[in-house]
């Protein structure tokens, strides 16, 4: 849950989206501006889509470290109605970053919406905007209502099929709108007897990141967070399908709120049994949630979610301080691990999306 991307936020931030040298695949790709009624800011979303082909060839995510996913910027929209994924990156990551699943849901027939999370994203990112679910939750509540309510997007979208996948503290996002709460005296427990957990220590580290650069900020306490706000529903009912990867807050969702949840969830955890950290492991989730299927992706970890990386990226890492091994081999191809979270993600969504369920 922590940031993952530290000393690389600003030049993954500027890089985006970049001209590729092939010919992209028939993916459309536009970026939105959608501005919460109830926060007053803007958020910044990309939109994936099944189009014609027909704009400009752009590389999503491409970055010195990372490999892009092609697309074709500003394509005109394919024929029909689709149904709608939202996603919410991780903790310091961007909705770029998760171009490489969103391209794939796109070319099945999925329109994919995903936004950058102000305070929890690239460049923008503190210890005490992480643990603001809330915050999260209405910004993906706040982008169904603007693109079903859009003369560009409403007549493509159909309303009754809208999902929601979500990675890290995007995961734990993803299950608060099924309908999770969550529970304050059980996090501080968590950190407290779990002091070496990536968010925990993100808690104590220090440091954040401001305009793209890293800053200090002091120490934050849980015990200074917003009750009534961190253990608020935040289900939004429009969404009827969950895949969740590697949640944040894994431990301490209420029973009894997982276990009221009526869409289907799908929860899939990085890594092989016994490997696995305990701030994500979800195989409790699973069996307390009535709809919950559960799966694991063997010789990965909760890095295998971000994209592909480039030769020579894990020696660059080394060489600017990153702590966190992003791009270490873990006795698979990334593109291997990401071949099966498609399938799993991608039937998930059909078996429960697709007009006619």
């Amino acid at each position: 849950m922590r940031s993952i991307f530290s000393v690389l936020i600003a030049l993954l931030a500027s890089a985006a989206a970049s001209s590729p040298a092939l010919a992209t695949e028939p993916v459309g790709v536009r970026k939105l501006s959608v501005v919460s009624p109830d926060h007053g800011r803007a958020l910044a979303v990309t939109v994936w889509y099944p189009s014609k082909g027909d704009g400009a060839p752009v590389l999503v995510g491409d970055s010195r470290v990372f490999e892009g996913s092609p697309a074709s910027k500003n394509a005109s929209a394919g024929n029909g109605r689709f149904p709608l994924v939202l996603l919410s990156h991780g903790s310091g990551s961007r909705a770029e970053g998760m171009a490489w699943i969103a391209t794939k849901l796109a070319e099945a027939g999925f329109i994919v919406a995903g936004p950058n999370h102000p305070g929890t994203t690239g460049g923008d990112s503190t210890p005490a905007a992480t643990p603001r679910i809330w915050e999260r939750t209405q910004d993906i509540s706040d982008i169904i209502t603007a693109m079903t309510r859009d003369d560009r997007w409403k007549t493509l979208i159909d309303k009754e099929r809208i999902g929601v996948l979500g990675f890290s503290l995007g995961g734990a996002t993803a299950m608060e709108l099924a309908g999770a709460r969550a529970d304050l005296d059980a996090y501080i427990r968590y950190c407290d007897d779990q002091p070496s957990m990536m968010d925990c220590r993100w808690f104590r580290g220090g440091r954040g990141f401001a305009d793209g650069e890293e800053v200090e900020v002091d120490e934050f306490d849980l015990h200074s967070l917003d009750k009534s706000h961190f253990e608020q529903s935040n289900r939004d009912p429009r969404i009827v399908s969950a895949v969740i990867i590697d949640p944040g807050l894994a431990t301490v969702f209420k029973p009894e709120s997982v276990k009221a949840i009526d869409i289907p969830l799908t929860l899939v955890n990085l890594g092989s049994a016994g490997h696995i950290p305990v701030a994500v492991l979800s195989d409790v989730l699973a069996k307390q949630a009535p709809t919950a299927t559960y799966a694991q992706v063997a010789d990965s970890d909760h890095f295998s979610f971000l994209p592909v990386c480039k030769t020579g990226a894990a020696e660059f890492l080394k060489s600017v301080g990153e702590p966190d091994p992003i791009c270490e081999n873990t006795g698979r191809r990334r593109a291997d691990i990401h071949e099966e979270l498609t399938s799993l993600i991608r039937q998930a969504f059909e078996r429960t999306l697709k007009p006619g369920n």
